[in-house]
Formats: structure tokens, C-alpha cells, sequence
């Protein structure tokens, strides 16, 4: 059954008129599309909430009563304060049952995968949301993924998927969904055990190479070592001195 919420048309504008009507429980709010004129209404803040929190939350499809007129419509935009979180102002697009619109989808995963059941990782939720194209009446609450197949590193992309029928998705194929990964710690963890073990092996080659030019070094060495050095050139013999004129006077 679609929801009605009733609206009254706005006459006063303005942040101090806005705020009188928040301080009464009513929202501001602006409803546009189908080439009709845009109108001014004030909501009560209480069917506000309950749309969004109905199982198809801003993609909910609800009537619009103002006097004697009704209309199709859906939430387009919300503001709220960034402080208090306090609804400050909805717009609303009119809705033509027979024509096709886009709107984002939740993504809803399913079952518990492989790679975190057995192997140690997380589920690394990515893209949450699809865009869509469909008649209003076939906007799915959400669209299931499958994820238990999903090994360890293993993804999930937007082209896996499989939409409900009457359902176009837009969102890019190749976009990735999910991602199968390891905790930040393990990561690290396996990557300095993958870093050791590169280490470990080349270790051996390392050694090898060093013993092989000591190797060669040591018989350079000994040849070197028995080699003779060159012979000292033998002196100049002293020349004798000239005999003290004693000893030449002896000689005579």
C-alpha cells in the first residue's frame, strides 16, 4: 500500500520562517519535476522519519496530498545540520509511474565468504551502492551479492552481478564491490615473512661468490710470495787508505 503524507503550501520564505516552522515539527520543502510548476509545502517531520526508516528508506514511493490535489513522489535531496544532525529541508521530484528513473540501490552481501571462513580474511566492503534504471514500480529494496565463493585476494565486481528483472544497472562493470583481503598487521606480518625467506634463499649464492674469489685471491698470493726479489748490487770495495809515513819509512 503507498504511503500518503499530507503537505500545505509554504508563504513565508527565509531562514527565520524555515525556523519557525522546524520549532512547530514541520520541514520545509520544495517538490519539482514532470515540467510542473515547483511548489513550496511544509511537511511534518514525523513522515519524514517514517519514509526513511521503511525498508526502502529514500527510494520509498509515497503520494503527496495538498488540498485536493495528489501526486507520485520521492525524496530527491535531504540537508541536515552537519552539528546536530537536525532535518533542515527536503526535496521532493514528482514521479510518473510509466517512465523510467535512476536511482542508488543498496548492495546486500550474502553468505559468509572462503577467504574469512578458512583463510584468515576480512570482507573490505567498497562500493555500497548501485545506480540503477527502472520503472518506479520495480525499484528493488536492494541487490543481493553472493560472496561465499570468494577465496582470499579474490574481488567481486559490478559485472557479476545479476539485476532483478525490469532492472538496468548504470554503475560502471569493472567497478569492484568487495574485496578479500587480509588484516593490516597480517599483511605486514606475511610480507616480511615473503621479504626473509628471499633473503634466506639468495643467502647460500652469496657465500659461494665470496668463497670463490677468496679462492682465487689465495693462490694469486702464494705464487707472488715464492717469486725471488731482485739482487742487491754488490758494494763498491773500500779503497785502503794511504800507509802513515811510519809504516812507508819502514818499507824502505
Amino acid at each position: 500500500m503507498t504511503m500518503t503524507i499530507k503537505a500545505q503550501a509554504r508563504e513565508s520564505y527565509g531562514k527565520n520562517a524555515s525556523r519557525r516552522l522546524r520549532k512547530q515539527g514541520l520541514v520545509p520543502a520544495v517538490m519539482y519535476g514532470e515540467g510542473a510548476a515547483t511548489l513550496a509545502l511544509s511537511l511534518d517531520k514525523k513522515d519524514i522519519v517514517r519514509i526513511l526508516k521503511s525498508e526502502s528508506g529514500e527510494n520509498t514511493l509515497f503520494k503527496v496530498g495538498f488540498g485536493p490535489e495528489a501526486g507520485d513522489a520521492m525524496i530527491k535531496e535531504l540537508q541536515t545540520d552537519p552539528v546536530s544532525d537536525e532535518l533542515l529541508h527536503v526535496d521532493l521530484i514528482r514521479i510518473s509511474m510509466d517512465k523510467a528513473i535512476r536511482v542508488a540501490v543498496p548492495i546486500l552481501l550474502k553468505g559468509e565468504p572462503v577467504g574469512v571462513k578458512a583463510e584468515g580474511g576480512f570482507v573490505d566492503f567498497i562500493t555500497r551502492e548501485l545506480e540503477v534504471e527502472c520503472l518506479p514500480g520495480n525499484i528493488p529494496e536492494n541487490i543481493e551479492l553472493d560472496v561465499s565463493a570468494l577465496h582470499l585476494h579474490q574481488s567481486a565486481q559490478v559485472g557479476e552481478l545479476l539485476p532483478p528483472q525490469g532492472v538496468k544497472i548504470i554503475s560502471d562493470p569493472n567497478t569492484v564491490l568487495v574485496l578479500i583481503d587480509l588484516p593490516k598487521e597480517e599483511a605486514v606480518k606475511k610480507e616480511g615473512e615473503e621479504v626473509a625467506a628471499v633473503e634466506e634463499k639468495g643467502e647460500p649464492e652469496v657465500i659461494k661468490k665470496e668463497r670463490a674469489e677468496k679462492e682465487k685471491e689465495e693462490p694469486e698470493k702464494a705464487e707472488k710470495a715464492e717469486k725471488p726479489g731482485k739482487a742487491e748490487k754488490p758494494g763498491k770495495a773500500e779503497k785502503p787508505g794511504k800507509p802513515e809515513k811510519k809504516e812507508r819509512e819502514k818499507e824502505k
